[in-house]
Order: C-alpha cells, then sequence, then structure tokens
C-alpha cells in the first residue's frame, strides 16, 4: 500500500500504532475559500518514477503500480504461464479534469455557449487522450497489461466501497473457478483542485478543525465532516492450493463477502443501517461463521455526524448484547478517507493487525458521544490476539461492502 504515512505496509502500519496522523495543510494546490485546506497527502517523490504509462494512466496508475509492487514482492506472478488465469479487479473512480484542461475548454466557448470544436482540436495545449485516459477503466486496465494479467479486468466504481467490493468480486471470481490469481484492491489519484472541490461543494469535508492532525475524529462527538486522503492498497487473492504449489507465503484468508444497497439516498446512509446490517452479515455467513466468532471490526468509521452514529447501530444490530465488547476502530483518524481505495488498505491493515496481535486506535477520542458508545480502540494501539474480523465499506449512493478475514495463524480453507 501507500498513504500519506508511508510508500508501504509495513510504514503505514508501525506509524499507526504510533497514533499519528498523516493529515497536513494541502500544498498541490492553493485551497483559499473551499474552506478545508487540508488532507492527507502522498508524498508523490516517494512513488516508483518512469513507467511509459505513468502519464496516461495519471497518478491512479502510479499509484496502483507502486502498492503493486510491493504486494508482487511476495505474492509475486512469475512461473504462472497460463496468463489467461490472472484477473484484476480495482476499485477507483478516475481522474476528474482539473482547472487546466477547463481552462482550456473554456478558452474556446463561443458567445452562444458551444465550444469552438476546430479551434479546441488545433490548441496545442488540448490533448483529446485526457478524456478517454480519465475513464475508470484506464488504470486497470493499464495495470493488466503492465502485468499481463488476460483474465478478466473489473472495474469497481461504487465510491467508498468500491476497494472492498473489488476484493469481494476477486472472491466471487476464484469461487466459480474463473480465475486462479486475483490482484484485488483500490486506488484514487493524486488529489486535485476540482477533485477536492466536488466533495467541499457537496458540504461533506470538514469545516472546524483544532489542527489538521486533530481533524478526523471518527465517532467523537466534535467531529463535522471527514477529510480526504490519498492512496492505494492491492492484495494477492489466490486459492489456496494454487499458492501452495507456487510456493508462495499466505499471509492471511479472505473468508467471506456482503454486498447491498441501502437504496435511500445519494449522500446519506439509511438511518436505520439497513444495509449495513445486510452486508455484514452477508460477510459473515458467507464466512460460514456466526457473530459470536468476530473479534474485531475496522470501521468504516468517516467522522460524519451521520455515519458514525449508525455504523454505532449497525454493530449493535449485528452483534447484539456482545457489541459494546467487539473492539471498533477507525484508521481513516489518521490518513483520512481514501474514497474508492480505503476499503482496500483498510482490510490490508486488519490482516496486518491479526498477524501481530495489535488493534490499531480511533485517534482524536477526547469528546464521548452518547449516540457512538462501543469499544472505538480510543488513541492507542492495543495488544490484543485475534484472527477473525470485518472490515467495513459503506460508500455514497448507498453502496455497502462488507469483508471477513482470517488470520494466517487460524489456517487456511482450500
Amino acid at each position: 500500500m501507500v498513504t500519506s504515512l508511508g510508500s508501504s505496509v509495513d510504514e503505514t502500519f508501525e506509524a499507526m500504532r504510533a497514533a499519528r496522523s498523516g493529515v497536513a495543510r494541502v500544498t498541490r494546490f492553493d485551497p483559499t475559500g473551499l474552506h478545508c485546506d487540508i488532507a492527507g497527502e502522498i508524498d508523490a517523490e516517494r512513488l516508483i518514477e518512469g513507467h511509459p504509462w505513468d502519464a496516461r494512466g495519471g497518478s491512479e496508475f502510479r499509484l496502483l503500480r507502486h502498492a503493486t509492487a510491493e504486494a508482487l514482492a511476495d505474492g509475486g506472478l512469475d512461473g504462472i504461464t497460463d496468463r489467461q488465469r490472472i484477473a484484476v479487479a480495482i476499485g477507483g473512480h478516475g481522474r476528474v479534469p482539473d482547472r487546466d484542461v477547463i481552462q482550456i475548454m473554456t478558452r474556446h466557448a463561443r458567445e452562444d455557449g458551444q465550444v469552438n470544436v476546430d479551434a479546441l482540436r488545433a490548441d496545442p495545449q488540448f490533448d483529446a487522450a485526457e478524456f478517454t485516459t480519465r475513464s475508470p477503466e484506464t488504470a486497470p486496465t493499464l495495470l493488466a497489461h503492465h502485468l499481463d494479467a488476460q483474465g478478466p479486468v473489473l472495474p469497481i466504481v461504487s465510491a467508498c466501497a468500491a476497494g472492498s467490493q473489488a476484493m469481494g468480486e476477486g472472491l466471487r471470481l476464484l469461487r466459480e473457478g474463473r480465475a486462479d490469481v486475483v490482484i484485488a484492491g483500490g486506488g484514487e489519484p493524486l488529489l486535485s483542485f476540482s477533485y477536492y472541490l466536488g466533495f467541499a461543494l457537496l458540504g461533506a469535508l470538514t469545516r472546524r478543525y483544532p489542527s489538521p492532525e486533530g481533524a478526523s475524529r471518527p465517532f467523537d462527538r466534535r467531529r463535522n465532516g471527514f477529510v480526504i486522503g490519498e492512496g492505494a492498497g492491492i492484495m494477492v487473492l489466490e486459492t489456496l492450493a494454487h499458492a501452495r504449489a507456487r510456493g508462495r507465503p499466505i499471509l492471511g484468508e479472505l473468508l467471506g463477502y456482503g454486498d447491498s444497497a441501502d437504496g435511500y439516498r445519494i449522500t446519506d446512509m439509511h438511518p436505520e443501517a439497513k444495509g449495513a446490517i445486510q452486508a455484514m452479515r452477508a460477510a459473515i455467513a458467507d464466512a460460514g461463521l456466526s457473530p459470536e466468532e468476530v473479534q474485531y471490526v475496522n470501521a468504516h468509521g468517516t467522522s460524519t455526524a451521520i455515519n458514525d452514529p449508525t455504523e454505532t447501530k449497525a454493530c449493535k444490530a449485528v452483534f447484539g448484547e456482545r457489541a459494546a465488547d467487539v473492539p471498533v476502530s477507525s484508521n481513516k483518524s489518521m490518513i483520512g478517507h481514501t474514497i474508492g481505495a480505503a476499503g482496500a488498505i483498510e482490510a490490508i491493515l486488519t490482516m496486518k493487525g491479526m498477524n501481530e496481535g495489535v488493534l490499531l486506535p480511533t485517534i482524536n477520542q477526547e469528546a464521548p458521544d452518547r449516540k457512538c458508545d462501543l469499544d472505538y480502540v480510543a488513541n492507542e494501539a492495543r495488544l490484543m490476539a485475534h484472527d477473525v474480523a470485518l472490515s467495513n465499506s459503506f460508500g455514497f449512493g448507498g453502496q455497502n461492502a462488507c469483508v471477513c478475514l482470517g488470520s494466517a495463524a487460524r489456517g487456511g480453507r482450500d
């Protein structure tokens, strides 16, 4: 993975174990007038450079390629002769045309409001490929080309649930026998003014914060909106028999997957958490487990007024009387909300936590909220052996996805 806290899984995990925040003032553009000037930015100089497709695929491909390189250091694809058995499933949303492209088009607008297409085409600063290469399928397709993966390529476009859905759909490809290996995860492009502007205009971003580091505060009474983050996370999913035959290390198991739709509103979760409950229960059932066997929940935990108490309500419905005893924490408190990458990054951190026997904290827990009354692993990491966990992702449009994960020590099923 790559996040504002590190350019690898270990770097990000250790920073989170130390309860550090990667949120800081935006430096990539001038945020004046947007009422929010912070983000979980990635230092682009830390990313792998030099691939000829970087420019065409944009920063989304660059982030995915960086994360994939780390994943393949363990998972590898060498020796797989049938490349049609390698699939790619990636959550993400492509790139929004930034100010420079919009300004070029505006420059060639006529008085009647139409665009002078001939003048636009002749403009040396305009590149028609800008539009086709900004589509959500571009980065996953380039990644498949880069890896010579000739199986299905699934671009998953489902807002904040996309990374988890990519892993879940990858699991289904393996179970259906349509692939032996799936490169699965999510990535969002590096921040641009236009990308940031959309969330600011929605009123979704935090407007009041004591400091950049203290802005993202899931489940805290003083939360007032989320913080945008950059990032990418990639898993190599594989059937157990195929991985063992290749001699690859087993880091954990994707036990189950559940998804649903609220059918309620574009920006808000259902107030009774119906879709979230359905997805969580479906993931547990798909894993062949009962709610009593789940020991930890990596929450969606966005730091918004609506999400956090609603997700709390969902946990109570799923776990019943033991809900208060199931630790819950939100990685977004430290890296912000990485949108389509969030589910993948958080599932990887959940897996790492199981293998390390560590629950990562929810930082900025200062003011209790009576509607958020679970065990949120407040402010400090906690040592706790656990080998079954849920990772929740609830997105705009009422998209819900949940994955159930098992540790490597638990032992895998084919």
